[in-house]
């Protein structure tokens, strides 16, 4: 998958500005698709070359002119198209720390401990990011209200996907730093 179909995704929300894209990624999208703004500028070019999204200026004062984009009837057919074709490969993990972990027998476990700390922290610090947007998304009603009655639930779904994948990542951290705590005396 390309990042073309995270950002015409994106603009299922309604017209937006490439920083207010990048901001989308940021919080919405981090949890599975990861984009740089510069990628992002890059392919909102790319797509409205392609003529899959619109774009029109929006004419500030004291702030320079802003570009608002919005998927067209053909980015819309496209990203229909995409939706429905399953995906080329199952997910797979590629995560530096594993290879870390891998190879830790015989390293400084103090070392490693760091490692794994640092990722939970990491793994809180986005678990209550997403949980935050997820009390904006679901504003006082239950989840299934919100389900039933949303226009769109596909953000909320791929929320609850990323709040999964940090709290297994807690949980992971846990397990591996109770272990090292029991192997100390060995290493």
């Amino acid at each position: 998958m390309s990042l073309k179909y995270a950002v015409l995704a994106a603009l299922l929300e309604g017209e937006a500005s490439g920083y207010e894209l990048s901001k989308v990624f940021d919080v919405s999208l981090a949890n599975f698709w990861a984009s740089t703004p510069q990628q992002l500028y890059r392919e909102l070019e790319r797509l409205a070359r392609d003529g899959l999204i619109e774009a029109r200026v929006v004419r500030q004062e004291r702030r320079p002119d802003k570009r608002m984009f919005t998927l067209t009837e053909a980015g819309r057919r496209d990203l229909r198209t995409f939706a429905a074709t399953p995906p080329r490969r199952p997910t797979a993990i590629r995560d530096e720390l594993l290879i870390k972990i891998q190879a830790m027998d015989g390293a400084d476990p103090g070392a490693t401990r760091a490692l794994v700390e640092e990722r939970q922290a990491w793994a809180r610090g986005k678990l209550a990011r997403y949980r935050r947007v997820r009390e904006r998304l679901l504003a006082g009603r239950s989840e299934e209200e919100y389900l039933r009655d949303a226009e769109r639930v596909g953000p909320y779904l791929t929320l609850m996907g990323g709040i999964g994948f940090e709290e297994e990542n807690v949980r992971w951290c846990e397990r591996v730093l109770t272990v090292l705590k029991q192997r100390a005396p060995l290493g």
